[in-house]
């Protein structure tokens, strides 16, 4: 029995084309091709929350396969009988390189040493240091589970927050009393009901003076009205690769608020960013043409 799987791209075709039972078919979002009447298995393109307008159109559905770990666009919006995998393990690495680079960007100053030089102006001065750092890493998936490893190498202290508190992991109930006693806070929550504004006014007042908040996860995680207040008061320092509203519109405050390193959504798109992704897409979908469950079968957990 073969199972017929539409991929996007020549990526998903030759990725998927080693794999016994399965049939990969590229295809057109606004065309279909015929094999889409018997595919049971749709892999959406990045970022595609568009695309949910074409379960209506395949009969035989019984999976979708995403190529990012977020699927909230997703969630709710497929039948019952369809299951929902996510591509957790692909991005996690690109995702951390990216937190990383943006901590060490704002306390070695490598923008404003940059600008200076602009200015031919050699200002030399002391900076802070991720070293002895203490980060609260808010979701202990795999894209947290990365950034801690990463943070330790740079000899920073870390606390792990998840949903629910297990060995070595804090629970999101306790995260009054840990913000005042850190100076980064990195977000690396999938995107549900419950991290909806999760960072609100009251969170960001918790945050200890001068700490910084890094958004690696999705835009309404944050309240964008009460960060741009901190910002505005330069009480508090942010990261953004992600933002409410998404892409951020021209006019907006936040593209001239203090204390911003702003990035648009680019954590995961880095070179290998495809085969990566296929390595795991193949993965889940190999499990699910043995008849198991996928690993990474979406259970709202973070």
């Amino acid at each position: 029995m073969t199972v017929t799987v539409l991929v996007p791209d020549e990526h998903g075709v030759a990725a998927l084309s080693a794999l016994d039972g399965v049939l990969a078919v590229r295809y057109d979002p606004d065309n279909l091709p015929p094999e889409a009447q018997e595919a049971e298995v749709l892999v959406p393109t990045f970022l595609s929350a568009d695309k949910v307008r074409l379960v209506a159109s395949l009969p035989k559905l019984r999976m979708v396969q995403l190529l990012t770990a977020g699927a909230e666009a997703w969630i709710g919006k497929l039948p019952e009988h369809v299951l929902l995998s996510t591509c957790t393990g692909a991005h996690g690495g690109s995702t951390a390189e990216w937190a990383m680079a943006a901590l060490l960007a704002i306390y070695r100053e490598i923008r404003e040493f940059d600008r200076d030089r602009a200015n031919r102006a050699w200002s030399f001065h002391q900076t802070e240091t991720l070293q002895d750092k203490r980060v609260l890493v808010v979701g202990a998936g795999d894209l947290g589970r990365q950034l801690e490893r990463r943070l330790l190498a740079f000899d920073a202290e870390v606390t792990m927050v998840a949903n629910a508190a297990r060995d070595g992991v804090r629970g999101v109930g306790e995260l009054p009393e840990l913000l005042p006693h850190h100076d980064a806070v990195v977000l690396m929550v999938p995107m549900t009901d419950a991290t909806h504004h999760l960072v609100d006014a009251g969170f960001l007042s918790r945050m200890r003076d001068n700490a910084v908040l890094v958004n690696a996860a999705r835009g309404p995680v944050v309240d964008t009205d009460a960060l741009v207040k901190e910002l505005t008061s330069r009480r508090l320092r942010a990261a953004l690769d992600v933002t409410d509203p998404e892409p951020l519109p021209a006019e907006h405050p936040l593209w001239s608020a203090p204390g911003l390193l702003l990035t648009p959504h680019v954590a995961g798109s880095c070179t290998g960013v495809h085969d990566r992704a296929y390595r795991v897409v193949a993965n889940q979908i190999e499990q699910f043409v043995r008849g198991d469950e996928p690993d990474n079968l979406v259970r709202g957990l973070y």
